[in-house]
């Protein structure tokens, strides 16, 4: 059947309207395949032509390809400053999405090194600081926007509510600390989507009145990678700020009605160094089928892998797990062949390899990484994926009014923040 209308259905309405069963359909929902919305009955619904599509995909019949997103446009006058840059997922992301860049600031030496050596390679004159950036004197710098990756912290708190002074000695307080000084028109946080409900939602809540308190209106989203052209099933958190007094609107990107499979990410993908597993370990490896995990081992194998692991409750599905061709991978850590995050090959007996990980976070094939092995992975699996950069990027350019408000953003209000803390 084919479906000209993008009306939302009942699982049930299409299970009929394409011939699928309800089954079939609520197990493609739940792997995170297709999506659904929710009506006021709290109800599941589906877009059909987005199953369709599906479908098609899975039969081979496919449109979308792999593809690391850049525009043609440059904006030299648009100005950011990249905080806890690590190997440049997002500065990169921005970078293509036609944003130029004054300042990344990153720690780690193996990272840094990276920024400079793909900056030199690429032409992108970045301005790498290497360091602590509690060291840096943000009074020297002028940008229209500060981005951030920093990671999640509890604030200690004294007595009342502060804001901003509750947040001294994280490292978000130094993001504030530069937008304190800095006053970017634009300050985007990124972080992980523990962070709603961390400390409680406290955490997230004082942020969010930090920045309020510093003069910006605020909303955040959790932003689904898999639906914005990367091979990953990954969730991170954005927090978008905007000056009061500035007029412009907080954008997000729409989420897309495909994904992209590791079939196609990993086409042709050039060899190189990886992980391998000890003798024992491939064999019990090798027994598990694409898609598969512990549980497709015998019971008596299952015991001698997962040891102590065996008797406790809960899925473990990341052990022994075997990723997919027609699927999106899992989320990348910073090592494939953890214990509790396995991240086989879907075909061949071994971890993904370092390209195979610049790969499935949409990394160039010419994007090169600086350090060891480990530091090469960790670097990688910490990033943002740069497709998703792009795409965060896009919509800072648009809020600013240097391109268009286009179809594929949603623009929302800002929220109301509660000072009476």
């Amino acid at each position: 059947m084919s479906v000209a209308t993008c009306e939302l259905l009942s699982v049930t309405g299409a299970s009929r309207a394409l011939n699928c069963s309800i089954d079939t359909i609520r197990r493609w929902n739940k792997l995170g395949l297709i999506k659904a919305t929710r009506d006021k009955n709290n109800k599941r619904l589906f877009n059909p032509a987005e199953i369709q599509r599906l479908q098609k995909k899975l039969a081979g019949d496919d449109s979308t390809q792999y593809d690391v997103l850049s525009s043609s446009e440059r904006f030299s006058e648009v100005s950011c400053i990249d905080l806890f840059a690590g190997a440049g997922g997002t500065a990169l992301g921005f970078h293509n999405a036609g944003i130029s860049h004054v300042m990344l600031n990153e720690l780690d030496h193996s990272a840094a090194e990276t920024l400079r050596e793909n900056s030199a390679n690429h032409d992108l004159n970045w301005n790498v600081v290497e360091g602590d950036v509690s060291g840096i004197d943000f009074s020297q710098y002028n940008a229209e926007i500060i981005q951030a990756g920093f990671p999640c912290q509890a604030f200690s708190y004294a007595g009342k509510s502060r804001g901003f002074e509750d947040t001294r000695g994280t490292l978000f307080f130094e993001f504030a600390r530069a937008i304190k000084y800095i006053k970017p028109k634009i300050a985007i946080g990124e972080n992980v989507r523990g962070l709603v409900k961390h400390d409680g939602g406290r955490t997230l809540e004082t942020m969010l009145k930090t920045l309020d308190e510093l003069g910006y209106k605020v909303n955040y989203r959790l932003l689904r990678a898999q639906y914005l052209d990367v091979p990953q099933k990954r969730e991170r958190l954005i927090i978008f700020a905007v000056r009061k007094d500035v007029d412009a609107p907080i954008l997000f990107p729409k989420e897309r009605d495909y994904f992209i499979s590791m079939r196609q990410a990993l086409k042709d993908c050039p060899k190189s160094e990886g992980q391998s597993y000890p003798q024992r370990k491939k064999e019990i490896m090798s027994l598990v089928p694409e898609g598969g995990n512990w549980r497709d081992l015998d019971e008596d194998v299952q015991k001698e892998y997962m040891g102590g692991s065996y008797y406790l409750s809960g899925g473990r599905t990341g052990m022994a797990r075997r990723m997919s061709w027609d699927q999106p991978c899992l989320t990348l850590t910073c090592a494939p062949a953890q214990k509790q995050t396995e991240r086989c090959h879907p075909e061949e007996t071994r971890p993904l390899t370092v390209r195979e990980y610049a790969r499935i976070q949409t990394f160039p094939d010419n994007w090169e990484f600086s350090g060891n092995m480990s530091s090469k992975y960790k670097q990688i699996g910490n990033a943002v994926p740069v497709n998703l950069g792009y795409h965060i990027g896009r919509c800072v350019l648009a809020s600013l009014g240097y391109i268009g408000i286009g179809e594929d953003m949603i623009e929302v209000e800002p929220l109301i923040i509660n000072v009476e803390k």
